[in-house]
């Protein structure tokens, strides 16, 4: 998400610009795995009700507490540091970030929607500093996209810890109890339609589309990406750790792949026309 804008720049030969990038994405992940630990921390007793979560390094017992919040508190301060040193825009971003965290573990993860909006406003917080980092605008309908992504991914994440704790689930997490699988089932349907969409819409009609209209290609396989996503969190009851099934499923891994280097293609295929016109 952080590395988004610097893709659809397609400014590859600017060094500044990339290691800015890269300061922007560590300061994203020191930030949120400070945030993680915090989560980690106030549901250790939770999570030990969980099948999966209770093999997590607090909740298990493997990592004692003082030592977690020391881990906790560097890596804030390190993702703190780094956003200061990108300006004070970025350092904006990772304060509201912060917030949104702390509300979303003293308040939201109780009230079902809410809970899984306040995930999706981090990711698209995500891609706002990742354009704020390089200076540069962002589309709307990107932002769109993205936040109906992190929306998908949170809904499935919910539907599978419904469906595998049963009747135990509000155990583990209280705002499962105002889900049912129907509910949740129509959720994840929503949210993909949305994010198809809107990077279709981002990629016909904003103004980077515009520039670059081989864009357009990338749509096949978001479109893709986002039915196989679907078809295994509805079919084979994935989307409990959507990062682990993004490496764990071929399909998703080969079209994200395939989304870059074509991305990639389409950009810097116009910027070496311009180059060989400019000669």
């Amino acid at each position: 998400m952080v590395f988004a804008a610097l893709l659809f720049t397609g400014d590859f030969r600017d060094t500044s610009l990339i290691i800015r990038a890269v300061a922007a994405f560590l300061a994203m992940c020191a930030t949120s795995s400070a945030a993680y630990v915090l989560n980690d921390l106030l549901d250790a007793d939770r999570d030990r009700a969980h099948p999966v979560k209770k093999n997590r390094p607090i909740a298990s017992g493997r990592i004692s507490i003082p030592i977690a919040i020391l881990v906790g508190v560097l890596l804030a301060a390190v993702g703190i540091g780094i956003a200061s040193w990108l300006g004070p825009g970025v350092l904006a971003l990772v304060g509201i970030y912060i917030l949104i965290q702390v509300s979303y573990n003293a308040i939201w993860k109780r009230v079902p929607l809410s809970d899984v909006f306040m995930i999706s406003a981090g990711f698209i917080l995500r891609a706002v500093l990742g354009a704020a980092a390089l200076g540069v605008a962002i589309s709307g309908w990107l932002l769109f996209c993205t936040g109906s992504l992190a929306l998908m991914l949170g809904f499935g994440k919910r539907r599978h810890e419904y469906v595998l704790q049963g009747d135990e689930r509000v155990k583990s997490r209280e705002a499962l109890a105002g889900y049912n699988l129907e509910t949740l089932n129509a959720f994840v349907v929503m949210c993909s339609v949305c994010a198809a969409q809107g990077y279709a819409m981002y990629a016909i009609q904003s103004p980077t589309a515009v520039k670059y209209p081989g864009l357009v290609v990338t749509t096949l396989f978001v479109f893709y990406g986002v039915f196989r996503y679907v078809y295994v969190v509805m079919r084979n009851g994935e989307g409990g750790e959507p990062e682990n099934l993004l490496f764990r499923d071929t399909h998703i891994l080969f079209t994200i792949l395939c989304f870059i280097v074509t991305a990639i293609l389409a950009i810097r295929g116009v910027h070496l026309k311009m180059i060989e016109g400019g000669h």
